[in-house]
Formats: structure tokens, C-alpha cells, sequence
């Protein structure tokens, strides 16, 4: 096929009915220049499927793509929540995100959900797995918990104010009433630790009991009726495409994409945000900055600079110190986060299509070379997405390239495991850390860091032994020596006989 011919082509709607194509991967990877790619080459829109890029005036913190490389394609969801705004809950992004992929398929175009708020995404991705009367009220959380609509209600700390308490003073509440749950959550992950607790004050059951009853009435509606063997199953022709960059690249690229959203900006939306908290302080009202966009990269890093800028308690060379650690903190959790994304769409992502039966459908795309974009991403991409539309067999998902074998091999080869229904949160007593599920405590155990920690830990005691019995034998030493002198006093002080 002539390749002048392909854009008018990419026009005419396509042969498979209601097609959908994702684009998922870590921040960095260039998930956002491949959706306009493809909404431009197929005539499509594009739904952001990040929590953060929802909010508007901040769009350098939040990293929405600049409009003039937009390439003029509809961006949906995107810089449309205002920032004293209630922060949306996943239901209520999943429920717009359909309303929305209607109106685009009705118009004969084709959708494109974009982001890296992967829960966000799988919801929009996979039919409700919930049965029963009330199975519309509810969704799933981060950890494929179902939750009710209410989570993030507001109302809620009203009746009961302990929600609002500092985290391990909830944790030990819901160690009281649910430690099934309480054992579950690192003890960092405050807003899981609220949501459990709350669960337990607005049913006066355990979020625990609540679970496992869900997961039985479950399987037990799926056995009784066949019409429910399409929960879990993907809601439309789909195809998933996963940027992703090797490890060192993408750091590299992630600290040097810090440095220019610096230059761009990014510290004037911050002392904006900082501005915003102070203002309704002054006027008596506070702000949740547990959530919503305050939980962002790039703000909570630099408040203690702002903080201190503000009060004027420091001096310029102490002011500067606080911004340069505010930097590298920006470029530390951007690095993690971008860790937590690729972990996501390796073990839920991957989870969910497996048990979907649709693996296949996910293409990784080798994005390290930035230079070989085209080679590496346009092309293939483009292939892919003709097959979709056309609804023609697609080539296996290891074949596009070497990283894509490596990686989806790996996943291919190891084998799944049955979820448990409450996963356990373990410290380790010798590193201080807490991991959550019995597959990060193995990883933790078996590690390096671990080891090392053990060798330690046996150096320390030994030489603590040896001091304790270096002690004693020294002070049996005094205590012969005191009785000796003892008994010599008194025999001098014995009268002669």
C-alpha cells in the first residue's frame, strides 16, 4: 500500500465495531506523543488517564502534554477540575471515561485512553467484576478491593473524626476492629488504612469480612448464572500499548525532564499552590493535602522552601540549600513513581489481562532510543493499530523487539498465583522495613541489602557477646580481688594469739 494513501484511509471508519486503544507506561516513556500519533493517523480523541493532569492551571507540575503538541486532536478529561475541587474517585472517572468512548465510537472515531493513573485506566479497560443488587454503587480500589462511591466523602469525617487523625493513631483503631486489615497495609499507605476503618464505621463490619463476602457471592452468582462469565473481560476490541524505556535511560531522562520543567516554570505553580494553602488558612477554612492534586510530584517537595521563604526565619544561603533539596526530592519520587508504574502494569495489568485470556493484547514498545522513535514505535504501532481496526491477526507481542521479548517472556514464564483474599503486610526486625505480600518478603529476604543487614546484625552480636563476657569475667576478677583484700583486712585486724 502507497503510503500517501494511508492517512485517507485511516479516515473511513473502521471495520471492527467500538475498537479502543490504550497507551499505558511509566511517566517519561512518551505515552502522550504516541496518542497524538494515533489519533492523528486514525482519525481519533484522546481521554487522559491521569488522576494529576485533570486539574487546571497547573500544567507544567502535573505534565499535560502543551497544547501546541496537541496536534489539534480533542483532549477529553484533561485540565478540567478546579483546585478546590473534591478530588474525583476512580467510579466517577470510570463512568465519565465510558460516556465519553460512546460519544467518540457514535461519531465514528476511534478512542484513545492515555495516562499513567493505571487504576484509573483498568477500570475503563475491564467490565465491573461485581454482582448483586448494589454491584452499580461500587468499584474497585488501587488493590482491586471494591469500595463503595462514598470513598472520599467528605462527610465522613464530620461523623467520625478520628478519620482525620494523624495515620497511626487510625491504624491502631483498625488494628482494634479489623486486624486482618490492619496487617494488610503498609503502615505509610494512610489513605488505605482511612478507607478500611472507614468501611468498618459506615457497614459496623469488618472491611475485611465485607471483602471476603463479595468475593463469594461472586463466584457463587458466576456459577449460578452464565451470563455473568463476561465480568473481568475486557469492555471492548482492545489494544494495549505499554511505552516503556530500560531502567538507567529512563532515570537519566526523568532527572534531565525535572531539571527542564524547572526552567519552564515549575516552581512559579508551586509557590501558586503554596499561596492558595495560606490564603485559606487565613480564612479559617483547611485543605485535605492528603489528596487530590496535593499529593502531586513536584509541590510537597518544595513546601518546607516555601514555608521557610515565607517566614523569612532563614538566611539566602540556607533558603537555597532548601530549593536544591526540593529539587533533588522532586527527582527521587519521579524516579520511584515511574517505579511504581511499570510495577503496576507487570503485576495487576498483566494479571487482569491474563485472566482475561488477553494477554496478547498487550504490545510493549521499546522507547530507550528516543532517536529510532519512528523504527521502534511509529511503525510498528501503526501495523498494529491497522490490524485492530481491520479486525486481522495481530503478531505476538514478543516479536516487536528484543526489550518486549525479555520482559513479556519473563512474565509468560512465571507462573500465576492464586490471589489471596487479604494479602499481609510483614516487617523485617533487622532492616526496619515494612513489605506488603508474601511475594515482596521474599524478594526483601532473598535480597542483597537483607543479607548484608544479617551479616551485620551477627558481627554486632557477636561483639556485643564478647563485651558482655569480657564484662562479667572482668567483674569476677574485681570481685575475687575485693574478697581477697577483704579477708587480708581481716587477718591484719585479728588480735595475735
Amino acid at each position: 500500500m502507497h503510503t500517501f494513501l494511508r492517512p485517507f484511509l485511516s479516515l473511513l471508519r473502521p471495520s471492527v465495531m467500538n475498537p479502543l486503544i490504550a497507551v499505558v507506561g511509566a511517566t517519561g516513556t512518551g505515552k502522550s506523543k504516541l496518542a497524538v500519533d494515533l489519533a492523528s493517523r486514525f482519525n481519533g480523541e484522546i481521554i487522559n488517564g491521569d488522576a494529576m493532569q485533570m486539574y487546571r492551571g497547573l500544567p507544567i507540575i502535573t505534565n499535560q502534554i502543551p497544547i501546541e503538541e496537541r496536534n489539534g486532536i480533542p483532549h477529553h478529561l484533561i485540565s478540567c477540575v478546579e483546585l478546590e475541587e473534591q478530588p474525583w474517585w476512580v467510579g466517577k472517572f470510570r463512568n465519565e471515561s465510558l460516556r465519553l468512548i460512546e460519544d467518540i465510537h457514535a461519531r465514528g472515531k476511534v478512542p484513545i485512553l492515555v495516562g499513567g493513573t493505571h487504576y484509573y485506566t483498568q477500570a475503563v479497560l475491564f467490565k465491573d467484576q461485581l454482582v448483586g443488587d448494589n454491584a452499580s454503587a461500587e468499584v474497585k480500589d488501587e488493590e482491586g478491593d471494591r469500595v463503595a462511591e462514598e470513598d472520599n466523602d467528605p462527610k465522613s469525617s464530620a461523623k467520625w473524626p478520628i478519620l482525620d487523625a494523624p495515620t497511626e493513631v487510625v491504624l491502631q483503631k483498625l488494628r482494634e476492629v479489623d486486624p486482618v486489615m490492619a496487617d494488610r497495609w503498609h503502615p505509610n499507605e494512610a489513605r488505605k488504612i482511612r478507607r478500611s476503618l472507614e468501611i468498618y464505621f459506615q457497614t459496623g463490619r469488618p472491611a475485611s469480612e465485607v471483602y471476603a463476602e463479595q468475593q463469594r457471592t461472586k463466584q457463587e452468582a458466576m456459577t449460578r448464572d452464565a451470563s455473568l462469565a463476561g465480568a473481568g473481560q475486557l469492555r471492548f476490541p482492545t489494544m494495549v500499548f505499554w511505552v516503556h524505556s530500560e531502567k538507567e535511560t529512563l532515570t537519566n531522562r526523568l532527572d534531565k525532564r525535572v531539571d527542564g520543567m524547572i526552567e519552564q516554570g515549575l516552581m512559579a505553580e508551586a509557590r501558586h499552590m503554596s499561596d492558595y494553602l495560606r490564603e485559606r488558612k487565613a480564612q479559617g477554612s483547611s485543605v485535605d493535602q492528603t489528596r487530590g492534586v496535593w499529593v502531586s510530584i513536584g509541590y510537597k517537595e518544595l513546601a518546607p522552601y516555601f514555608e521557610a521563604l515565607c517566614s523569612g526565619s532563614v538566611d539566602e544561603a540556607e533558603l537555597e540549600n532548601l530549593r536544591r533539596s526540593g529539587v533533588e526530592s522532586i527527582k527521587t519520587a519521579t524516579r520511584q513513581y515511574a517505579a511504581s508504574q511499570i510495577k503496576w502494569i507487570r503485576n495487576k495489568l498483566w494479571k487482569a489481562l491474563a485472566d482475561a485470556g488477553s494477554t496478547n493484547r498487550l504490545y510493549l514498545l521499546d522507547s530507550t532510543d528516543v532517536d529510532a522513535w519512528e523504527q521502534n514505535i511509529t511503525e510498528p504501532s501503526e501495523r498494529l493499530v491497522r490490524a485492530l481496526l481491520d479486525d486481522e491477526p495481530t503478531p505476538d507481542p514478543k516479536s516487536l523487539s528484543d526489550l518486549a521479548r525479555t520482559v513479556l517472556s519473563a512474565k509468560e514464564a512465571q507462573p500465576q498465583k492464586e490471589s489471596a483474599s487479604i494479602a499481609r503486610c510483614r516487617t523485617c526486625d533487622v532492616c526496619r522495613k515494612t513489605m506488603t505480600g508474601e511475594e515482596q518478603w521474599q524478594i526483601h529476604i532473598n535480597g542483597h541489602a537483607h543479607r548484608r543487614a544479617l551479616r551485620s546484625a551477627a558481627k554486632r552480636a557477636a561483639r556485643d557477646d564478647f563485651l558482655r563476657r569480657r564484662q562479667e569475667k572482668l567483674k569476677e576478677v574485681q570481685e575475687a580481688d575485693t574478697g581477697s583484700a577483704a579477708s587480708a583486712d581481716v587477718k591484719a585486724s585479728s588480735p595475735l594469739v
